[in-house]
């Protein structure tokens, strides 16, 4: 069976850090494209970053660019969302997913085909 497991969430406060893992089983991630998305309540699922499968290219959403750093660890078969000077605002529960898109559908849920459990993550003073 494939898994996808995220930890790594939690409660931080205004400018904090935390380092969100995304651990598979039952595939090897190297061959996906990996996107990290969130949904916060209320809201609908948005994709916060991705790196692509077959380039490696690297994709953020305008919100998080300069303070979210994706990459992989292929001997942990893991990719890792590292979030740093964190705002209320990035509240929400964080998933990872894995899949076959494109650049232009790297924040396209849809796209994905397996997706973890997801992780909270709450900024707050």
């Amino acid at each position: 069976q494939v898994h996808l497991v995220e930890s790594g969430g939690g409660s931080v406060q205004p400018g904090g850090s935390l380092k969100l893992s995304c651990v598979a089983s039952g595939i090897a991630l190297d061959y996906y494209s990996i996107g990290w998305f969130r949904q916060a309540p209320g809201k609908e699922r948005e994709g916060v970053s991705a790196i692509n499968n077959n380039d490696g290219n690297i994709f953020y959403a305008d919100s998080v660019k300069g303070r979210f750093t994706i990459s992989r660890d292929k001997d942990k078969n893991s990719v890792s969302l590292e979030m740093n000077n964190l705002k209320p605002e990035d509240t929400a529960v964080y998933y990872c997913a894995a899949g076959f898109v494109g650049p232009r559908s790297w924040n396209w849920p849809p796209g994905y085909q397996t997706w973890g459990q997801g992780t909270q993550v709450t900024v707050s003073s």
